[in-house]
């Protein structure tokens, strides 16, 4: 009985640290990166544990049930687990307007470690309207490199108009407006080295059949670096320089998104879990695309014991786009990350006035509503 009262304690202090720290302090990306179904299993065991407790334990049992059912209620936001999943007929629905089919994936450096045939072929398989593809690259002598595949990717996409930003692909077949930087600003004739480390937001704003729509291609950069010890100092200087390169990318991911008053899709992989806090001043303001789906506990990474316990592949969109088709596809051997395959619908509008650039000035002082 004491060792499950201690148990209980510890586990509700980690909570209140999780509460202050989670998405604030550095430090906290690592125990972050505990699967975030471990907030569902320690209280639901605690609880379990507390209800049995022997007739001896009853005085004890009367306090540490509620408190451990107040501690499960505290962890659930950190599980992940979508609710919509249990509603019938939640998964999928019909398109309330225009659809644009979506395919976000993180290739795993390309093609350089598949079967390049292969790999094209599971591309144009998904037949999306829109890709949002993440490490366009190759790892050669430990270290990010850049590969040209321009020429191959037109030849296996024709038709579509072809986006690239260092590390990140967009393929589209609505023409191209406009690609507005997000994030810090890169010289035009910067090393592929600097693109690649500082542009991790691509946004493309197409024309979808009159509309104008901003897709967000995103690679947030990665928390640790496994190679080395966290048995020494380089591994946390990973972790610190890591955190600040990503709270970089969210602020201005999240500076753009709300700025931006067209309808848009946010999309790629976020290198964060549900368990992470840096995700939630974008999951406040943006829709989650996992109500489309029919996952009680999506994940998109891990493969450990044939499960992806994971989630850090993610895809938002604002009011002024619906999600009605949203899963995770197998990645067939080619990459660490399942795919993201989406299907958006736009609601019935006439043509977006807002797409010439004699009106700008004029929808700055009358910004549409979506």
């Amino acid at each position: 009985m004491r060792l499950l009262v201690a148990a209980t304690a510890l586990w509700a202090v980690f909570l209140a640290l999780d509460l202050l720290a989670n998405g604030r302090w550095w430090f906290w990306l690592i125990p972050g990166l505990a699967p975030p179904l471990l907030f569902l299993a320690v209280p639901v065991t605690l609880l379990a544990l507390a209800v049995t407790l022997p007739a001896p334990g009853a005085g004890v049992r009367r306090w540490l049930v509620p408190a451990t059912v107040l501690l499960l209620v505290a962890a659930l936001p950190r599980t992940g687990l979508n609710w919509s999943a249990l509603k019938p007929g939640s998964a999928s629905t019909a398109a309330a307007g225009p659809a644009v089919s979506v395919f976000s994936w993180n290739t795993e450096y390309w093609d350089t470690t598949d079967d390049p045939d292969a790999f094209y072929r599971f591309l144009r398989a998904r037949d999306a309207d829109v890709y949002l593809l993440q490490e366009y690259l190759a790892w050669v002598d430990g270290t990010h490199t850049r590969i040209d595949e321009l020429d191959r990717i037109r030849r296996e996409f024709p038709g579509y108009q072809v986006v690239v930003a260092g590390e990140l692909v967009t393929l589209s077949r609505f023409p191209v407006l406009a690609t507005p930087t997000v994030g810090p600003a890169v010289a035009a004739d910067a090393p592929w080295s600097d693109v690649f480390t500082r542009r991790k937001v691509l946004r493309t704003d197409l024309d979808v059949r009159g509309r104008t729509v901003s897709f967000y291609n995103v690679h947030i950069p990665v928390q640790v670096d496994t190679r080395e010890s966290p048995f020494g100092g380089a591994f946390y200087r990973v972790v610190r320089e890591a955190d600040a390169a990503r709270r970089e990318q969210f602020a201005a991911l999240e500076r753009d998104t709300a700025a931006n008053s067209r309808p848009l899709l946010v999309a790629g992989d976020f290198n964060t879990s549900p368990a992470m806090g840096d995700l939630d001043p974008l999951r406040a303001r943006l829709h989650d695309a996992r109500a489309a789906s029919g996952d009680l506990s999506p994940g998109s990474w891990g493969g450990i014991l044939g499960a992806d316990w994971w989630r850090l592949d993610w895809a938002f969109t604002n009011d002024g786009a619906a999600v009605d088709h949203y899963a995770f596809v197998d990645d067939r051997g080619m990459s660490d990350h399942r795919g993201q395959e989406l299907r958006i619908s736009l609601p019935h509008r006439g043509p977006d006035r807002c797409r010439w650039h004699v009106l700008e000035s004029w929808c700055a002082r009358h910004p549409r509503q979506p």
